[in-house]
């Protein structure tokens, strides 16, 4: 750099630029944060991230969404969602399968047909595939001789007039199953790929709420009504239970009847 350019002095701004160049420092500073009432609520920094107090944000509780799918009795690792082509899940077939698994019905509105989401523990192989029925419900076997192939990582599956895909993931196997009237093959191999365990917005949408923790009947946390929010399974106890005999429940009556 030349002595001449070190004694280069930048130009004076007019006042009337300055003020401006000033206000428009400003506005850019404010452009980091959104304006209050532009969603309801106070300014937040652009892209700081949801917290509890964001207005417009529902915070779902893992704990609560635990305790949901203990209530209803599916381990939550198997509770899954699926894109069925053509139907659309109805929200009352959601439900426990065996043990400790899940299932879900599929329906066709325009046609009335369904297909069969469900998940249970075990496995499906070379050695017991054509042993294992098909899963029962949505067009389940009948029965008959069950036929495999292997379709990539499931298992194509018939017998009689129902057809399933079952693809085993360690442990336990979800399969989904029509009767072939009611969905053909590619609906259900698109259906089995696109299956997969449901995160916490979906768990949410899936699971029924629990009883009402306020109920005389004890149902609810920590209650012992049907189910129990921790999935005990356990049936109130019966008051009208004599303590000998067989356990049948008195029923006589005074002489008037």
């Amino acid at each position: 750099m030349t002595s001449r350019q070190r004694r280069t002095r930048t130009p004076l701004l007019p006042p009337s630029l300055t003020a401006l160049t000033a206000a428009a420092v400003l506005l850019t500073g404010c452009g980091t944060e959104r304006p209050a009432g532009e969603d309801g609520g106070s300014p937040t920094a652009a892209g700081a991230p949801a917290t509890a107090g964001s207005p417009g944000v529902t915070v779902l509780s893992r704990t609560d969404i635990e305790k949901r799918a203990r209530w209803m009795g599916s381990a939550i690792e198997l509770i899954y969602v699926a894109e069925v082509p053509g139907f659309e899940r109805a929200q009352q077939s959601v439900g426990v399968h065996g043990g400790d698994g899940f299932s879900a019905m599929y329906v066709d509105a325009s046609g009335g047909g369904m297909v069969r989401l469900s998940v249970d523990r075990g496995t499906l192989d070379e050695e017991n595939c054509e042993r294992t029925p098909l899963a029962s419900g949505g067009g389940g076997g009948d029965g008959g001789k069950v036929t495999c192939e292997r379709d990539g990582d499931a298992w194509y599956r018939t017998s009689g007039d129902a057809h399933e895909y079952a693809r085993p993931e360690g442990g336990h196997v979800v399969r989904l199953t029509a009767d072939r009237e009611s969905a053909g093959r590619d609906i259900l191999r698109r259906a089995a790929e696109e299956a997969h365990p449901a995160d916490d917005l979906e768990l949410d949408a899936l699971l029924p709420p629990l009883p009402d923790t306020g109920s005389s009947t004890g149902g609810g946390p920590g209650g012992e009504g049907a189910g129990g929010a921790d999935g005990g399974g356990q049936q109130p106890e019966r008051g009208d239970l004599p303590p000998e005999g067989d356990g049948a429940p008195n029923n006589d009556v005074d002489a008037g009847g």
